[in-house]
């Protein structure tokens, strides 16, 4: 037990509460368990950890990688399968399509020596997605143990709470463990257990009490607080290593430090660039904001469809409608610059501004840029007022216009060009001011 309190730090209070839930090897434990917390709180880590250091029989399985009842309940079975059979080298592959057939089969894989006379743990890693699948599998998992007569407890990881998951109907109540966030103190020792052997421990710690003072306020995610330290250390050992300093000069290496880490505040949570460009950027001391379409201002989180959609429309404003055939029609034959350039036409685009369109020119466009067939569901619609509420679109003229609505594209050539970055799409390739 001593090893797991040097592997698990700042959660003894759920640890315990866990191991008293499991109880003895031979012992039935509590048919299921559910553990709500935000994002890094440990959740996962805790279970995993725990399970693995008590050599418990367990399968883990993440909700979003099985997306469908039967790849879940398969993925179950199978890991269970290799358990049971890991012992003979061999395994076959299980078929499972209906809850029924799953308990079924269940019974049959829990019958293997190795597994007959101890708790066997399924966890499932972001449970809130079994929300979205057939509806007696949420409350058919709950009671498991008593369905398939086996000494069985299934664990629920989750980011929200078990009112969000209770059906209507009723179901079994399972033990419900909460995993609060960590305080700074907690995250301070947490992150200062990482310290690289070549430093001493006082010297990490001590620059982790300058990290957190700069980012406790605005990220409280372990994860991103732990990729920050990593990040940004060498920078910080800088005046160290060049022996411009010693590793008690706090104040020294904090103005050393400190413009680096407002730059990296800009990139707090968004994976814009990646760490060895974060690092160059730093060698070369280049302002963040130079690096066109990389700060956090000039970037905004879009779902895919979102993504073409807005720059269908920048096209559309940007774009003569007379040019649409040589751009987008695949065979639209030889179409030369000069036969569509109008002589008073010297004039940019994009210094007059941007140009309404009507909303059947941006679903065609829309359409031809995107690989895959996109059909006009409402879910296309409702992107498309999402980004006339977010500013990203202006919708031009009145509701009740007879001949359908109009809009512009608002956003810069730097962040379109940004966008189109993150889908692997050429904008300047289909201006017609870059031809």
């Amino acid at each position: 037990m001593t090893h797991l309190e040097n592997v698990v730090l700042c959660r003894e209070s759920q640890v315990s509460t866990l191991q008293a839930l499991f109880g003895e090897r031979h012992h039935f434990s509590f048919p299921s368990i559910f553990i709500y917390g935000h994002t890094a709180s440990g959740k996962t880590y805790v279970t995993q950890t725990l399970l693995k250091t008590l050599e418990l029989p367990h399968v883990f399985v993440n909700c979003v990688e099985c997306f469908t009842l039967r790849l879940l309940l398969e993925q179950i079975l199978n890991k269970l399968n290799h358990l049971s059979s890991s012992e003979d080298g061999y395994s076959t592959e299980i078929t499972c399509e209906t809850f029924n057939d799953f308990v079924h089969l269940f019974k049959q894989v829990t019958k293997a020596e190795n597994l007959k006379d101890q708790t066997v743990y399924i966890v499932l890693d972001k449970a809130e997605c079994l929300r979205d699948m057939e509806a007696n599998l949420l409350p058919g998992f709950l009671r498991l143990q008593e369905l398939a007569d086996r000494n069985v407890t299934v664990i629920f990881l989750s980011e929200i709470v078990w009112e969000k998951f209770r059906p209507n109907t009723g179901c079994f109540e399972p033990f419900v463990l909460y995993f609060p966030d960590y305080s700074i103190g907690n995250l301070q020792k947490i992150l200062s257990h990482d310290h690289p052997p070549e430093y001493s421990a006082d010297f990490y710690a001590a620059y982790i009490n300058i990290l957190l003072g700069v980012f406790y306020t605005v990220c409280r995610d372990l994860k991103e607080l732990r990729h920050l330290a990593v990040l940004n250390f060498p920078k910080y050992c800088e005046p160290v290593v060049k022996g411009e300093a010693s590793e008690r000069d706090t104040r020294k290496l904090w103005r050393n430090i400190e413009p680096h880490l407002k730059k990296a505040m800009q990139t707090v949570y968004l994976r814009e660039i990646s760490s060895s460009q974060w690092e160059k950027l730093q060698k070369d001391d280049t302002d963040l904001g130079q690096l066109k379409g990389l700060s956090a201002h000039t970037h905004v989180e879009l779902p895919y469809y979102s993504k073409f959609i807005l720059i269908a429309a920048y096209l559309a404003s940007y774009n003569p409608a007379r040019t649409d055939k040589r751009f987008f029609l695949k065979h639209h034959g030889k179409i030369k610059k000069t036969n569509f350039l109008k002589k008073h036409e010297k004039t940019s685009n994009h210094l007059l501004g941007p140009k309404p369109f009507p909303l059947d020119r941006l679903l065609a466009i829309l359409y031809s840029i995107v690989d895959s067939r996109v059909a006009p569901t409402a879910n296309i619609f409702s992107q498309i007022t999402s980004l006339v509420t977010l500013q990203l679109l202006t919708l031009v003229g009145h509701d009740d216009q007879l001949d359908g609505p109009k809009y512009k594209c608002t956003v810069s050539l730097d962040f379109i060009r940004a966008i189109s970055r993150t889908v692997n799409f050429d904008i300047i390739k289909y201006l017609y001011d870059f031809l």
